[in-house]
């Protein structure tokens, strides 16, 4: 039996506009995040429903380094859930697919990774397990039709993604006999380039990476380069980079802004809304996954 409580998405600060959507909060494991003979972590998941009976596809979502709730609303019944998954969540649940944000951090009592101090490579990589935790969990669910589910990722999320799916990732289960993700989609993910992959990094998972060329944490060179080898290993890929994009330009009304940690490399990065970009990414994503999703 599936425990649910009823939450709701809002937009943080007045900042955004006020877009409301009740969720069910569920708990799924990871999938052997503390190894194959010890008990996996209980994750929670903030699901949205299409309207409509039958099965529907679905997307999972992994979050960025700040986690999933804006400031410290972590663990109250009325949480209010970052405006820019909490606004992709309402786009897509529209459109006929149910939607599962996953929040890796506050079962494991974190709040944020972004800064240096704070930085833990053991939970960013048990991020990839727990995107497959959250696809078998889906695949249970008989409102999901279990061979069209998509993921998508948001910075850290979005290298937690491509951790997943890649052909040798050390995180996929040995069998999946509901099958594999059918799509995935990337905002300006971290660990995009060929020293923090495998050199030979591919997927057979269709993926769509979109990012910024002014976003400085996640350089888009260092990305296309990888994800161009990727395309002459036979990877279906597709990259979009938005010109004078910042950080998050996905983001509803987010004036733009200093990021109050520096990068790896001691660089100052923004984050802000890019209209053009948004526009555009709103467009360009749903077209994309509904190619594959909703066949």
């Amino acid at each position: 039996m599936i425990q649910t409580t009823r939450i709701i998405a809002v937009g943080a600060l007045l900042l955004w506009p006020m877009t409301v959507a009740a969720q069910e909060l569920v708990h799924f494991p990871s999938f052997e995040d503390n190894g194959p003979d010890r008990s996996s972590t209980v994750l929670n998941g903030y699901l949205s429903r299409p309207t409509g009976e039958g099965q529907h596809p679905a997307v999972i979502f992994l979050h960025g380094c700040g986690g999933l709730f804006v400031g410290s609303m972590i663990g109250r019944l009325f949480s209010m859930i970052e405006p820019g998954e909490s606004g992709w969540a309402g786009e897509l649940t529209r459109r006929g697919y149910a939607v599962l944000m996953v929040d890796s951090f506050a079962p494991r009592n974190r709040r944020e990774m972004c800064a240096p101090q704070t930085s833990d490579p053991v939970l960013y990589r048990n991020r990839a397990r727990d995107a497959y935790g959250a696809l078998l969990f889906l695949q249970a669910q008989p409102f999901v039709r279990p061979d069209r589910i998509g993921i998508m990722g948001w910075s850290q999320g979005g290298g937690a993604l491509l951790l997943a799916i890649g052909t040798q990732s050390f995180s996929r289960p040995a069998q999946l006999p509901r099958g594999d993700f059918w799509a995935a989609v990337a905002f300006y993910p971290s660990s995009c380039d060929e020293q923090r992959q495998r050199p030979s990094w591919s997927t057979t998972i269709p993926l769509m990476v979109l990012i910024g060329s002014e976003d400085v944490a996640h350089p888009t060179g260092p990305c296309k380069a990888l994800l161009d080898g990727a395309v002459t290993r036979g990877a279906k890929v597709e990259m979009q980079i938005y010109p004078g994009a910042y950080h998050h330009f996905d983001w509803p009304n987010l004036p733009r802004r200093e990021l109050p940690f520096p990068t790896a490399g001691g660089a100052v990065w923004f984050e802000g809304t890019d209209t053009v970009a948004r526009q555009d990414a709103f467009s360009r994503v749903p077209s994309f996954l509904a190619s594959l999703l909703m066949n």
